[in-house]
């Protein structure tokens, strides 16, 4: 019932049996009055493992401040931190760990609400497939971009321009002197998300576009005074939302994920989005497929001049108008009448959205494409389908054919050797770089480039994997291949020399190779020891689906899971398509 809280049965001050609850509250130095406040959860990730939440703490305090000034009682608590650079494996497999944990705060605690902190990209993923499994009110507030950064004269952001420089030195282009400058002379300058339209500041964006965060703050830059106003203005929200009543299952619904998959495909935005939508879906009972995805890019145009498909940084998309002035040149395209955290429909929210750079934000009948620069791919070689990102590959590689090569060493120096007498027309393997293989499908997909073709000024090739790509990359890569080599794909058995032809526009990939003898040689494949057999590692084995089904765990999407685990296992054969 709207304006009851939840949290009033466990410190109701008439109910003596609450005095063990209430007196730990009283232990910190909290009163009668607070307690007669309806408590709102405040999720604070922040560590100073991950720069993009290292201005949390302020963060934390002015949302706390609004829930004070609301009338509500916050308690703010910590959870587990993912930031990719610090950690020795992907940090994917942690997002459902992050998800669990922010979950089980969440349900457990005597929480009303809930305003959930978060930057990067497996983080706000996370919170949002825990706060739509517990379905209490709840709202992201996301941390902002760092600013951008300026070197020779030219606006750069870590990231995307980082690799630029990365390639150019192993070309021999630059040395270690300038390398040196790259470094310290502002690519990396504030906290927050990386300042390009990468998976951190993408899965930011995605947040305002699904209606989880207020209109207009999902990308301000991490150091502004408006970050910390918006950051109250969300204290104050929450309040008016526990109040209503209002929950994420009013909110993320079909039609809001069709809007977010609109507003990623405006804005030439990760790849990896195409996964954790996916899973954010399914944890709100909504059925996303990839097909979903290739409909809406065909029929959503590009027009966001955003690195790195673009030319500006994020902090200048801000400026231009920001997520809303996105949607608001995409509202002819969008389902407007969808529910958001501000209490009031997509279309409310819309219209106080200015445009203010149209070269920045371009017209409906401008586009930068036509479409969202984004297929999926299948064929004998990806039955379950892959992704590639054609805004960001070379045109001229869309449809191509050439022999493959084998990835055998992600090390630049193996790399050159074994790779010594490829050309650009080669079509480069990165395998078992999947869920399971690698595990946790690490953003290894522009791996393979020798330096002897980089010293030729080439930068791109034909390259198909298993594993994602950073959404700061770019180059002709297919991605997210299922089923993966680790488990019986066929990408398992590519062998040196194989003709591999991928077409794009079309949708095909395929292994130019005779079906009867790829039955042969899945026949023969064996599947390699599993890496970890112990701790949560080995759950992630175990549990984890495929890339097209969001790579979370199965008990979490499989209604009869448990039935199915107290069954005889089925003898291990490869994993072919699901057709």
């Amino acid at each position: 019932m709207p304006g009851q809280s939840i949290s009033r049965a466990w410190v109701d001050a008439g109910n003596p049996l609450n005095i063990t609850r209430r007196g730990h509250l009283r232990a910190m130095g909290y009163t009668d009055y607070d307690m007669q406040r309806p408590i709102i959860g405040v999720c604070n990730p922040w560590s100073e493992l991950n720069p993009g939440h290292w201005h949390f703490r302020v963060l934390g305090d002015a949302v706390k401040r609004g829930i004070w000034a609301a009338g509500g009682f916050p308690l703010e608590f910590p959870t587990i931190s993912l930031c990719e650079v610090f950690h020795d494996i992907s940090t994917l497999i942690y997002r459902n760990l992050m998800a669990m944990d922010t979950e089980e705060m969440i349900a457990s605690m005597p929480l009303d609400g809930v305003v959930l902190l978060s930057t990067c990209d497996k983080d706000v993923p996370a919170q949002v497939m825990a706060l739509a499994t517990v379905n209490k009110p709840a709202m992201i507030l996301t941390g902002g971009t760092r600013l951008a950064g300026f070197y020779d004269g030219q606006t750069v952001a870590c990231s995307s321009d980082t690799y630029r420089f990365t390639y150019d030195y192993l070309g021999g282009v630059i040395g270690d002197e300038e390398m040196r400058r790259v470094e310290m002379d502002g690519f990396f300058n504030t906290c927050g998300a990386c300042g390009v339209m990468g998976t951190a500041n993408s899965v930011q964006s995605i947040a305002e576009a699904l209606g989880l965060a207020l209109p207009g703050t999902a990308i301000i830059p991490a150091v502004y005074a408006q970050r910390i106003a918006a950051a109250e203005a969300t204290g104050i929200k929450i309040v008016e939302l526990v109040e209503r009543d209002l929950r994420p299952s009013d909110i993320l619904t079909r039609p809001a994920f069709e809007n977010a998959i609109k507003v990623l495909m405006g804005m030439g935005a990760s790849t990896n989005l195409v996964i954790h939508l996916i899973a954010m879906a399914r944890r709100a009972g909504v059925d996303l497929t990839l097909d979903d995805f290739d409909r809406i890019s065909r029929d959503t145009p590009f027009i966001t001049n955003v690195k790195p498909s673009g030319a500006v940084t994020v902090e200048e998309l801000y400026h231009a108008g920001g997520v809303l002035g996105v949607m608001k040149e995409l509202e002819p395209l969008l389902d407007t009448s969808v529910m958001t955290v501000s209490g009031t429909t997509l279309a409310e929210n819309l219209r106080g959205a200015v445009i203010r750079d149209r070269d920045i934000i371009r017209p409906l009948d401008n586009p930068l494409a036509a479409d969202g620069g984004l297929k999926i791919v299948r064929g004998n070689l990806a039955p379950d389908g892959a992704v590639i990102k054609t805004a960001a590959a070379s045109p001229s590689l869309l449809h191509h054919k050439g022999p493959a090569v084998i990835v055998k060493s992600r090390k630049q120096e193996d790399v050159d050797r074994d790779f010594a007498h490829i050309t650009e027309d080669h079509v480069v393997i990165n395998r078992n770089m999947g869920p399971v293989g690698a595990p946790g499908m690490p953003e290894s997909g522009p791996a393979g480039m020798p330096s002897h073709l980089l010293k030729k000024g080439v930068r791109d090739m034909v390259r198909i994997t298993d594993a994602r790509m950073s959404g700061t990359c770019y180059g002709t890569i297919v991605l997210h291949v299922a089923p993966e080599a680790a488990i019986g794909g066929p990408l398992a058995i590519v062998e040196e020399g194989d003709m591999v032809e991928l077409d794009a526009n079309r949708g095909a990939l395929n292994l130019l190779v005779d079906e009867r003898e790829i039955q042969r040689r899945l026949a023969a494949w064996q599947p390699p020891e599993p890496k970890y057999t112990q701790g949560y590692r080995a759950l992630w084995l175990d549990q984890v689906t495929q890339a097209p089904e969001g790579c979370d765990f199965r008990f979490n999407i499989e209604k009869d899971w448990l039935r199915k685990r107290t069954q005889p296992e089925p003898e291990l054969v490869p994993l072919r398509s699901k057709g």
